[in-house]
């Protein structure tokens, strides 16, 4: 299977950049002592890595919230907004 095979049958990230989610935030092991998980709500600005088993479990993304700041969340943490 050539690299551009494996790219093609690869499942797409279950969401895009745009996407309303909500759902807890994702704070390091190393900041937790400083920092804690929030509830957040907010558009997806920028789609990590994690997909499609690879690293699954620390799919994530990057979410701007309404006052303007980024958290990052891990996608098993949040879903879709209704429109």
């Amino acid at each position: 299977m050539t690299a551009m095979t494996r790219l093609r049958t690869h499942r797409r990230p279950p969401y895009a950049v745009g996407d309303l989610v909500t759902g807890i935030s994702y704070v390091q092991p190393e900041d937790r002592a400083r920092e804690s998980p929030e509830e957040i709500t907010g558009h997806i600005v920028q789609v990590g890595s994690g997909w499609d088993g690879i690293d699954a479990a620390q799919a994530y993304v990057w979410v701007r919230l309404a006052s303007g700041r980024e958290r990052q969340a891990l996608i098993r943490d949040i879903r879709l907004v209704a429109p």
